[in-house]
């Protein structure tokens, strides 16, 4: 009998945390993997093939928001993954409310950029994630988010 491959969407913004989502790519080997950014050319860039855009939004722009919203649960609706992953920012944390709505694990791993403290989306992953991380120990408490290392 074959094993089923765990389905995974992993999903950012472009820059910083599209470079952190990269550099965990190694461990969705063996996964049946979509990856969704902002932005159409890191697709190309990383030669990935069957790869996902969305809409970049922040909480400046409500309208962006909204759309970015029904994309990411668009996506999560068409592809069913098991788990979905973010790095952030705004984006990713649409695919994790998603992913919440329709029953999914999510993984939020806020930004290593977040040094001193969460970002606004990490703060509100909180209230979402199955798997709070945060990659900076000293920003760790006991209800999360939770420290397991950085990623860079």
């Amino acid at each position: 009998m074959t094993e089923k491959k765990l389905k995974v969407l992993a999903a950012s913004s472009g820059g910083g945390h599209w470079e952190q989502l990269m550099a965990m790519r190694g461990a969705f080997e063996g996964c049946d993997i979509v990856f969704a950014t902002t932005i159409p050319g890191l697709l190309a860039k990383y030669d990935i093939r069957g790869g996902l855009v969305l809409p970049d939004c922040s909480r400046d722009s409500i309208t962006m928001s909204i759309r970015c919203f029904f994309t990411a649960f668009s996506i999560v609706i068409k592809h069913r993954p098991d788990v979905i992953i973010s790095t952030g920012a705004a984006p990713g944390l649409f695919c994790l409310l998603a992913g919440k709505l329709t029953g999914k694990r999510t993984i939020w791993i806020d930004s290593v950029a977040n040094v001193e403290k969460l970002s606004l989306s990490g703060k509100l992953a909180g209230h979402i994630a199955t798997l709070w991380l945060t990659q900076w120990q000293h920003l760790s408490r006991p209800d999360g988010p939770h420290y397991a290392g950085a990623v860079l």
